[in-house]
């Protein structure tokens, strides 16, 4: 099985933006160290509690400090930008560090509409233009144009990938030849479904699916880290959440009312939490059900070393045969 990380630079209550986002580094660098396959960035926009907006710049600082571990956007929200302008991007972190780099595609927002509004005049217009958008970043990326090329050339091309959560964008990944990571945890979609429609393709790229994990080596501190993300999760909809992603015992405080723990137990039973060996034995059983051998991990943490902790303990898990 391989590993993967996605992050989001989340903010800690009490915690700054810089703060995050070299934890995000910090995380990098254990990834690498621990044998993970890619560190992936999610873009989001005019998030006070995620401070990753520009994923490409995070991610030069990455590389300058890591040696194996790919590098790559989760997603970079191709309606806002040229193609050619993505290309040259990554085209650069490739000139800089080699085979080991993914651009991770998406449609989606990654903000609410007044973001949308500042970044682009014309981002659903965009989102219906998406093959056309697709085609022309691939010919960009394969160098098809010898008049209009996107500098620098690197060696070897970053890799293209499309991030969904639906039959649409398995469909979109399909089409276009490219390889596919369906974001589960964030999904009310059949993930047999979408994988299905995915592999309808006469020769289907690679796959990922990313779910959110939480480890410990004690089974009842797994739960305490997996519920104060889902009690946190559950408040955004009632406008009560923290500022910042709460301390396990923040949460454990908070009185909840009757629709919001029941929201919070909903997120927690989709949620993979518990010893390395449960943890592991729930990963092994989704790789067996959907065929796949790589799953990418998110897991959000009030504190750092919680983060690395969980992720360590699931790379001594699975990975041990590295």
């Amino acid at each position: 099985m391989k590993l993967s990380i996605l992050d989001q630079a989340p903010v800690s209550v009490n915690m700054s933006a810089g703060e995050a986002l070299r934890n995000s580094v910090k995380l990098a660098v254990a990834g690498d160290e621990l044998g993970f396959t890619r560190f992936w960035l999610a873009e989001h926009h005019g998030m006070s509690g995620l401070s990753s907006s520009a994923p490409e710049v995070t991610l030069g600082a990455i590389g300058m400090v890591t040696k194996n571990i790919r590098l790559g956007s989760g997603a970079t929200l191709l309606p806002y930008y040229k193609p050619f302008k993505v290309a040259e991007t990554f085209n650069t972190l490739a000139a800089l560090y080699g085979d080991r780099i993914d651009i991770g595609i998406g449609r989606a927002p990654g903000g609410d509409n007044k973001a949308s509004e500042a970044l682009s005049d014309n981002y659903l217009q965009q989102v219906f233009k998406m093959p056309e958008l697709l085609a022309e970043l691939q010919g960009f990326i394969k160098n098809n144009d010898k008049s209009l090329r996107a500098m620098p050339v690197p060696d070897t091309p970053p890799q293209l990938w499309m991030l969904g959560t639906s039959g649409k964008s398995a469909i979109s990944a399909r089409d276009s030849n490219m390889n596919y990571c369906f974001g589960e945890f964030m999904s009310t979609s059949n993930p047999l479904e979408v994988l299905d429609t995915y592999r309808e393709s006469s020769s289907p790229g690679k796959i990922i699916v990313t779910v959110n994990v939480f480890c410990h080596e004690n089974g009842e501190t797994a739960r305490k880290l997996a519920w104060s993300y889902a009690v946190n999760q559950a408040l955004k909809s009632t406008g009560r959440a923290f500022k910042g992603i709460p301390s396990p015992e923040d949460a454990a405080a908070v009185e909840l009312t009757e629709d919001e723990r029941l929201e919070a137990e909903t997120i927690l039973s989709n949620l993979i939490f518990g010893t390395p060996e449960e943890a592991g034995a729930e990963l092994t059983r989704l790789s067996e059900a959907y065929q796949v051998e790589e799953f990418m991990i998110v897991t959000i943490t009030h504190n750092i070393e919680d983060k690395i902790n969980s992720y360590r303990l699931l790379a001594e898990q699975l990975l041990t045969e590295r």
